[in-house]
């Protein structure tokens, strides 16, 4: 008898489409023969399946269920392809996790752990993770220029502290320029971090959990175009996606070391992608993504392809895992 899975995507931030793109590439790779595929919308004003005729039935947040031709259906698990909240946020891990139905991303508490920047680098740095200096502004708070200058230098970077996909980042080079950068930022989160720039190779390590066992795959070098890696250099070709990265062995050793003793220091289950930079041989971590890009681009599936794990092993190992 088929499972039926329900995978999630939309979500309420500006990665809604970004998430719609990866949603419908895991329905579209999952095995039809042992997988009855729900694609499931989630929005702001409304939660929804979208049959083949294009009608659009609600979701019964009590249990999350659909009625559909007078049948109720249940789901045995949930793919989670939200980037940004309520899915990568610990929202809906979280309300899963009340209802009892097993899903393919963390825990809730590692969720909005990994998804806050601030406190993932806190929370981190006892372990020995190196991270670029940074300096933290919350909405309504003054703004001391001359502060942020001292502390992370020039050029530095403007974030959103909840946010993805380089939305509300800027590369900041003088001074007078620092303000606007936190207005850009503050469109996309009442909290920012302002880090100082890391000159190096950058690069991306994807970790899974695969057979039952903790799994780095092979390592992604970005060299983009633009002036970092920004939202055109990720989606609109403007970048290069080297995997696997132009490093040494003793590079990519101490890569896989730190990216599994993250993994495994914050028990993360599912997917999680991080960024590093090197700088003086060492790679200093940037952010932890645990629900990454998951189309046929997006850089966890190139890494699992150069790992010999197709897309439809990929998608169906993450379902294997949340039911185990």
């Amino acid at each position: 008898m088929k499972k039926n899975i329900a995978v999630v995507m939309g979500g309420y931030s500006s990665e809604k489409e970004i998430s719609r793109k990866s949603g419908a590439v895991v329905a579209k790779h999952l095995d039809a023969s042992k997988y009855a595929i729900y694609p499931i919308h989630i929005t702001k004003s409304s939660w929804f399946f979208e049959n083949s005729e294009g009608e659009c039935i609600a979701i019964d947040k009590s249990d999350f269920s659909l009625t559909v031709d007078n049948k109720k259906i249940y789901f045995h698990c949930v793919f989670n392809a939200i980037h940004g909240t309520p899915g990568e946020d610990g929202l809906l891990a979280a309300y899963f996790e009340l209802i009892g139905i097993p899903h393919t991303s963390c825990d809730y508490y590692q969720a909005a752990l990994t998804f806050n920047k601030r406190d993932l680098l806190s929370v981190l740095k006892p372990y020995g993770i190196a991270c670029a200096k940074s300096y933290f502004i919350n909405k309504g708070d003054s703004i001391n220029e001359e502060e942020i200058v001292n502390i992370v230098g020039l050029p530095c970077f403007v974030k959103a502290n909840k946010a993805g996909s380089s939305f509300g980042i800027s590369k900041v080079y003088e001074k007078e320029k620092l303000t606007q950068a936190i207005e850009k930022s503050f469109a996309e989160d009442d909290e920012i971090i302002i880090e100082s720039f890391l000159e190096g190779t950058e690069v991306s390590v994807g970790v899974l959990t695969y057979e039952g066992e903790i799994k780095v795959l092979p390592v992604t070098e970005i060299v983009s175009e633009n002036d970092f890696f920004d939202y055109e250099a990720k989606y609109l070709g403007q970048s290069q996606e080297i995997t696997p990265a132009r490093i040494t062995n003793e590079q990519l050793q101490m890569l896989q070391d730190v990216a599994s003793k993250i993994y495994r220091v914050l028990k993360l289950k599912g997917y999680s992608r991080s960024e590093f930079i090197f700088v003086n041989n060492i790679p200093h971590l940037l952010e932890v993504n645990t629900t990454p890009g998951l189309t046929e681009e997006s850089i966890l599936p190139q890494q699992a392809a150069q790992a010999n794990i197709s897309l439809a092993q990929l998608f169906e190992s993450a379902i294997t895992e949340a039911l185990r």
